[in-house]
């Protein structure tokens, strides 16, 4: 068992948490912006809850941290009350947030500065993947301390990976969200086509499932997109922050994207539909609402 800290409770955070004690057994104070969420996770884990993210990590032997963007991250820890303050020498900070991996690399230089270890450990799964404790955990870091807080991040994974140095977790996110943009706007396409067809959706997807076609996207998304129903996963407002991290650093690098450059104008287009809050597979409503 070790002292653990989690910062930020959202829909992938709350549950997150709840693993690190429930499956790991470990002692969890969590911290959350909105201090009601804190509260009602301690109350319903058996955990405790911090007023402040430098609280929270304090005497901890790793920190988790699962916020918005790199400025809210850059906030929980190096701001006023982050939680950089709190921590004791050897500690480790494990970044869930998907953020830069500009960001990663600064935060993983005052870690050390400060005799601390960072992690940057975006996960991939969405909230059902967060709610079931099976998400994959794409890590940039030192190899020593990956080894030293493996265990810990299992507890809401099925899938852990050290990609390379500081920043490496970040950038095999961007790779993980550049796949997701163009299956989501082939599968939006084909369901949409289908549909104008007059094909059964659902024998198409049989069939189809089972053959080259297949994804996971497909598996968990084509019933609730034929039935215009987008309230089952990762928001279109994010996936809009996570592609523009990915064309800003394809810019940095000489990267081409033109797909993924398409599909964010796309995601721009549903979002000026009111759908900011839909989940990715709302990328076929922009299609059927096409001259409306």
């Amino acid at each position: 068992m070790a002292k653990v800290a989690f910062i930020g409770l959202g829909v992938m955070g709350y549950p997150m948490a709840g693993y690190l004690k429930s499956r790991g057994g470990h002692d969890v104070t969590v911290y959350n912006r909105t201090a009601a969420k804190a509260e009602k996770w301690a109350a319903e884990h058996g955990g405790s809850h911090a007023a402040t993210p430098a609280a929270a990590a304090e005497g901890c032997d790793f920190v988790f941290a699962c916020v918005g963007n790199d400025d809210d991250l850059r906030s929980v820890t190096t701001g006023p009350d982050g939680a950089f303050h709190g921590m004791k020498k050897g500690a480790i900070f494990i970044d869930n947030t998907t953020a830069s991996a500009e960001v990663a690399r600064e935060l993983y230089e005052a870690a050390k500065a400060k005799g601390c270890g960072f992690l940057d450990a975006p996960v991939s799964g969405g909230q059902a993947g967060a709610e079931n404790g099976a998400l994959t955990v794409m890590v940039g870091g030192d190899a020593d301390t990956f080894e030293a807080a493996r265990t810990a991040i299992e507890c809401f994974a099925k899938m852990v990976g050290h990609m390379g140095p500081a920043g490496a977790g970040q950038l095999t996110k961007m790779v993980n969200q550049i796949c997701i943009a163009g299956l989501v706007q082939g599968l939006s396409e084909a369901i949409h086509f289908a549909k104008k067809a007059d094909l059964d959706v659902a024998k198409v997807i049989e069939v189809i499932s089972k053959g080259a076609a297949q994804s996971w996207q497909m598996e968990n998304r084509w019933q609730t997109m034929r039935d215009d129903k987008f309230d089952f996963g990762f928001a279109v407002d994010w996936m809009r922050k996570d592609l523009g991290i990915c064309l800003k650093t394809a810019n940095e690098t000489g990267a081409r994207l033109p797909v993924t450059a398409l599909v964010d104008q796309f995601y721009a287009e549903v979002q000026a539909m009111g759908g900011n809050r839909w989940d990715t597979s709302s990328l076929i409503a922009r299609l059927q609402n096409a001259g409306k």
